[in-house]
């Protein structure tokens, strides 16, 4: 692995940000493996490394904003790669707001580390832990979630040799299935000091013995790539699992962990993800941490913040304001920014 500046713009946003693009190099000499290209956006007022947040996009580095600076990542698109066009998904992710706030903002291309289609594991980065002879990760190895969380790990690599950014104070962040991701890299990577889940659902921070939504043979069969071969043994068979989601939230203590859900995303559970994280309070209360301070559900839009967070808000499917509010006053309690 190698790190790689590729270009640093000190005026970005119109000064408002210092904008980095980093490539990861895996595998091998520069162009000769996979690679991570990293988007950075810091504060350009910073006197002193910046807590900061990262996450996975779905779509390419060029969808987070409108920035004609940004190089463009390739999108896989079933086989092939495309791109995507620029500021799609600003909305989802609200540069501005955060970097206003004192805080940097990472993110790189999914894709970049594993394509998300069920391609056999050829053309991410499974291909460079294959023992001699093996073609695709045994049946209890990692899917494309895994590495897709490994990935943040690397970039987390990065992130404690750049002068600028407080790695001590990371929050890794997913949305839907990058939801899922974020969760399994706080899990396995204790560098993350802190964790939030969006609308992550099923194989994410909702309890799969509820089987409502977003079931795990429904995932299993639509996303065959995204877990081991073993966990397809527990389609229509929950109940025999030996473990469930709460048990992963309480993987993240004694650190902070957020998770969110939506009121119209019943496909994701709700209940179910609130229920993860209040039954991963007995964990949190052995490192003498409050864990999530509500007993039943809140209303909608009313979040709770302890050690856990938990909120519900109006709308769909999606990254809102709202959430990045939440998520903002959370890092900074957590953060001593207050």
């Amino acid at each position: 692995m190698s790190f790689e500046v590729t270009s640093v713009d000190k005026k970005a946003l119109g000064g408002k940000a210092i904008r980095k693009q980093v490539t990861i190099h895996l595998g091998g000499p520069k162009g000769k493996g996979p690679a991570i290209n990293v988007l950075i956006y810091l504060p350009a007022n910073a006197k002193e490394p910046v807590p900061t947040f990262v996450g996975l996009n779905f779509g390419g580095n060029q969808l987070v904003h409108t920035d004609p600076g940004i190089t463009p990542t390739k999108n896989w698109v079933g086989s092939k790669r495309k791109k995507s066009p620029r500021g799609a998904a600003a909305g989802r992710w609200q540069v501005e707001k955060v970097v206003g706030r004192g805080y940097a903002i990472a993110t790189a291309y999914y894709g970049d580390i594993d394509p998300d289609f069920d391609d056999g594991f050829k053309n991410g980065v499974h291909p460079l832990f294959y023992k001699k002879g093996q073609t695709k990760p045994a049946d209890d190895e990692w899917g494309s979630i895994s590495a897709w969380a490994w990935g943040l790990s690397r970039i987390m690599d990065y992130f404690e040799t750049d002068a600028m950014i407080d790695h001590k104070h990371v929050a890794v962040l997913g949305h839907s299935r990058l939801g899922k991701t974020s969760l399994w890299a706080g899990a396995q990577d204790e560098r993350f000091a802190l964790v939030i889940s969006n609308d992550s659902g099923c194989g994410g921070a909702a309890l799969n013995r509820r089987a409502f939504g977003e079931t795990l043979k429904v995932i299993n069969t639509a996303f065959p790539h995204w877990f081991c071969g073993n966990f397809k043994k527990y389609n229509n068979n929950e109940s025999a699992l030996p473990f469930d989601q709460h048990m992963l939230i309480a993987l993240m203590a004694p650190r902070p962990v957020y998770i969110a859900s939506a009121a119209e995303d019943r496909w994701a559970d709700p209940h179910g993800e609130f229920l993860s994280g209040l039954h991963a309070n007995g964990v949190y209360r052995l490192f003498g941490k409050t864990g999530l301070p509500a007993d039943k559900m809140p209303a909608v839009d009313r979040p709770v913040h302890g050690t856990i967070g938990y909120h519900i808000r109006s709308g769909k499917h999606n990254v809102t304001d709202f959430d990045w509010e939440q998520y903002l006053k959370f890092a900074d309690k957590h953060f001593g920014r207050k």
